[in-house]
């Protein structure tokens, strides 16, 4: 890694954008593909999730930029062994899928605390699995990518999609909120 890439800002910066563009894909792609709107709408999972057009709901993709820091700072002692040895790629999705999907702290849906201490029906558990591998899988791709082959296209691009999922966040809440009128 040349010295700027070492420094926190840098690699700050690439994991937020990252973990924010590949959130915004998967959150998209759940939403399209899984239906998220009925499921989180009806039946059981309406009396815990807020419902998709929720202002916080919409916020959600735009407050990303916060935990992609959370993530910055907690991989950032791990950055040599992820982006620098052999197949470290591979070690960073074992990270990401072990600690924040699978071995949560808590009984999330999908985790090992989930189907042990919740009375939640496995088909809700394995609801969000397409989700979060697909958010797995291109986070690590954007991240690693980036480190492999940095170039000045993936600090443009970044700053593009990062503005864009901003933007949707924004336009989001206020449409939620009554503030756009829909055409």
């Amino acid at each position: 890694m040349t010295t700027s890439e070492t420094r926190f800002g840098t690699f700050a910066w690439r994991v937020i954008a990252s973990h924010t563009v590949a959130y915004f894909i998967a959150g998209i792609f759940a939403l399209s593909v899984l239906d998220y709107r009925e499921q989180f709408a009806s039946g059981w999972l309406s009396t815990l999730m807020r419902p998709v057009d929720s202002p916080w709901t919409a916020a959600g993709a735009g407050l990303q930029l916060l935990r992609g820091l959370i993530i910055a700072a907690v991989l950032f002692p791990f950055r040599q062994v992820v982006l620098e040895t052999v197949r470290g790629w591979l070690k960073l999705l074992g990270l990401v899928l072990g600690l924040s999907y699978l071995s949560t702290i808590g009984p999330t849906f999908g985790s090992f605390e989930g189907y042990v201490f919740t009375k939640v029906p496995v088909a809700y558990h394995l609801l969000g699995v397409p989700e979060a591998l697909l958010y797995a899988v291109l986070f690590v791709f954007f991240l690693a990518g980036w480190y492999a082959k940095p170039r000045k296209l993936w600090q443009i691009l970044s700053i593009v999609l990062v503005s864009l999922v901003l933007l949707s966040s924004l336009l989001g809440v206020l449409s939620s909120l009554g503030h756009l009128k829909g055409g």
